[in-house]
């Protein structure tokens, strides 16, 4: 792969084959950071090609085939930036690499910790920039801008951690000052599933904070790449959800629902009887609803 500053087509693969990796270097002045038109984006975005020595495990995920991303190439703008928040060794890195593909590669650590992709989800092209750089330099004013910046946020805790499932807390209610009249995608994500002696956050607890934040939630196993994948498709989802019509999102339900067996559009239809007459189950019932990742 090269760059190539002429040609600023993007292009896609499915989300199974193994392309190379796009990443750029972090932010480092507020530039980079603050809103921008599209003549200006594009220059930013501009980004070097990344390609890891030999094969390595095949990824979920696909990428553009040139090495230029703009976001004034996108006709229908689907470019999102996505922000991950947390404390430190919840394992925000190791997702944002599993995202980016060089988790498993001897220069990782040059890698940069901000990865840029295209991936296809519901038959659908969407590009997504994901920033892991809420720790950088432990700056008060990055850390500022980050609330400000994204178009959805991960929030990140450990189930091994229970301190760090209570800053995730405080992270949501900074979120909702910092942008108190947007409806902004945010997803809180228990990491280290797989450390099940070791666990000190329950399902039931990060499903039941989620509920009362009024976010998604979901938990992941970066060591195991469990739930990984569900989790940027499902942010994806939750952008389009916000920012796409009404339309083209009752189109893509319709889809989702004809792949749906009859016993699950059942269950589903039951549930929602069942809720309308009965606080304690409308409650349970939203409590499990914050688990799919396609609806609001």
């Amino acid at each position: 792969m090269t760059l190539n500053r002429g040609d600023k087509r993007r292009g896609s693969t499915p989300f199974a084959a193994q392309q190379h990796l796009h990443r750029r270097s972090m932010p480092v002045d507020e530039r980079d950071l603050r809103p921008l038109p599209p003549d200006e984006l594009s220059g930013l975005m501009r980004c070097t090609s990344y390609s890891p020595g030999g094969a390595h495990r095949q990824s979920w995920a696909s990428d553009s085939s040139d090495s230029v991303i703009s976001s004034g190439s996108d006709s229908d703008g689907s470019l999102y930036k996505v922000i991950l928040l947390g404390e430190h060794g919840v394992g925000k890195t190791s997702l944002a690499r599993i995202f980016g593909g060089v988790e498993d590669c001897a220069d990782a650590e040059e890698a940069g910790n901000t990865y840029d992709r295209s991936i296809i989800v519901d038959g659908e092209e969407a590009s997504l920039v994901v920033f892991d750089i809420w720790e950088q330099d432990d700056s008060q004013w990055l850390q500022n801008h980050c609330m400000k910046m994204g178009d959805a946020y991960i929030i990140v805790y450990s189930v091994t951690d229970k301190v760090s499932f209570e800053k995730a807390s405080e992270l949501r209610i900074q979120l909702r000052r910092a942008r108190q009249t947007e409806d902004i995608p945010i997803i809180l994500v228990g990491n280290k599933s797989d450390l099940v002696r070791s666990r000190e956050v329950s399902v039931d607890e990060g499903r039941a904070c989620a509920v009362v934040f009024d976010c998604k939630f979901i938990e992941t196993s970066a060591a195991l790449h469990h739930n990984v994948q569900d989790l940027f498709e499902g942010i994806v989802r939750q952008i389009r959800l916000r920012k796409d019509s009404k339309e083209d999102n009752a189109r893509r339900m319709a889809n989702t629902k004809r792949r749906e067996s009859i016993s699950k559009k059942a269950k589903r239809f039951l549930g929602r009887i069942v809720a309308k007459n009965n606080k304690k189950m409308a409650f349970k019932a939203k409590s499990k609803s914050c688990h799919d990742l396609s609806v609001l």
